[in-house]
């Protein structure tokens, strides 16, 4: 579109529709929300007509409305490549709600880039600043580069910290309990007071204000399938080290060992024919980070650690998924996976040349290799976290001066 001087109008990213739809939506998600999930979400009373720049924990898949329930207006929601490749569905998103998309586990300056245009328009933006839902109940790493883009847009910081959403609903899970959760506003951090900050403490406030550890915190979250999918989070046992695990209604059991154990309404485990050293999913979580930064991954390079099953896909990035086969074998080798092994279609893809591997949702896989983008969605057992873990250790060891205590999450 023209003005009349002939000049192309500039495109704004902020459409009135935004706020209509985001009014309707609230009358119905609003209600509804709160019933499934058991929150208490608290209104930002302080508000007023300033935008901000919104930094949430993320533990449950509604962690977005919570957000959109406790601010008046749109909010304009930062989300990864994945939601805008799933064709219509993701130009409808675009339609509706106008996402921010950011690639997975990259440095993404056309994002940065976006955030300010939403800004200088008057939107208010939000970012799950862990990249990831937590699969333990404890916040998980917080990438120190979100400081740099805090203190580039030069708006007010909302820490928004979600309790209890764990307990309701853990990302290893398809069901949600009934129980308490809550929602809300734990600081606002002003431009002045992030201009004088240094970028470490920028980082530890950040931190501070989100952090959460839901399974020490307490709380009731009732369900007879309580403990069933939690092999996608949980593969190592302290008894057999790597290992698979079978879950069913609140029990979940090493396939090596035979050892059961009971995960509670309270959240904790208890032991059901043995002795077990963890009272809770985090620490077991714990202790699965510091048996794979220990482990010597150069004694997995003739034989595989794992094998799986999956469905095969290409990511057209921004644009949607080519199923590429039907059902592939993995096999998880200290420095590769390689997809139908001794198959004449066996495709290896070396840690060398994968440049980041990330999970999504419960348990989907990204490997990003070259150029090319590649999914894997195995059945619902599947556990695509070791894949994560194990790349990132690899590439520790493998890099220097590398972090050694990062494994992805």
């Amino acid at each position: 579109m023209k003005n009349n001087k002939g000049k192309k109008k500039r495109e704004t990213w902020i459409k009135l529709r935004h706020k209509v739809i985001t009014a309707t939506l609230r009358h119905v998600i609003g209600p509804y929300t709160k019933w499934k999930f058991g929150v208490d979400i608290e209104k930002f009373k302080q508000q007023g007509d300033r935008q901000y720049l919104v930094l949430l924990n993320h533990q449950t898949t509604f962690d977005q409305f919570f957000v959109g329930l406790a601010f008046r207006g749109p909010v304009y929601y930062m989300a990864t490549e994945d939601i805008f490749s799933m064709g219509w569905i993701s130009s409808l998103l675009r339609w509706v709600i106008a996402p921010i998309p950011i690639k997975k586990q990259t440095t993404d300056l056309q994002a940065v880039v976006t955030c300010m245009k939403v800004l200088k328009e008057g939107g208010t933006i939000a970012i799950a600043v862990e990249g990831n839902r937590t699969y333990s109940g404890k916040t998980e790493h917080i990438n120190p580069a979100i400081v740099k883009m805090v203190k580039r847009m030069k708006v007010p910081v909302a820490l928004f910290r979600i309790e209890g959403g764990y307990g309701v609903q853990p990302r290893w899970s398809d069901v949600v309990r009934k129980g308490k959760m809550r929602a809300y506003i734990s600081e606002v951090l002003e431009p002045e007071q992030l201009a004088a900050m240094s970028e470490d403490e920028v980082l530890r406030r950040i931190c501070d204000g989100l952090y959460v550890d839901d399974p020490t915190a307490g709380g009731i979250f009732r369900h007879k399938k309580n403990a069933e999918y939690m092999e996608r989070a949980i593969y190592v046992c302290p008894d057999c080290g790597l290992s698979v695990f079978r879950s069913e209604n609140d029990m979940v059991s090493c396939t090596k060992c035979g050892k059961k154990i009971r995960y509670q309404a309270d959240m904790r485990l208890k032991g059901e024919n043995c002795e077990f050293p963890f009272q809770t999913v985090t620490e077991w979580y714990e202790y699965q980070k510091a048996f794979i930064n220990r482990l010597d991954v150069k004694l997995y390079e003739q034989e595989p650690m794992y094998r799986d099953q999956a469905k095969f896909f290409e990511v057209i990035l921004y644009k949607n998924k080519q199923l590429i086969k039907e059902q592939i074998s993995m096999a998880l080798y200290g420095n590769r996976i390689v997809i139908d092994e001794g198959e004449e279609a066996q495709m290896v893809l070396p840690f060398e040349e994968v440049t980041a591997v990330s999970v999504l949702g419960r348990n989907k896989l990204n490997v990003y290799h070259n150029k090319k983008v590649y999914q894997f969605k195995g059945d619902k057992r599947f556990n695509a976290l070791k894949y994560v873990n194990l790349y990132y250790r690899w590439k520790n060891v493998h890099t220097e001066g590398q972090d050694g205590g990062f494994l992805g999450l």
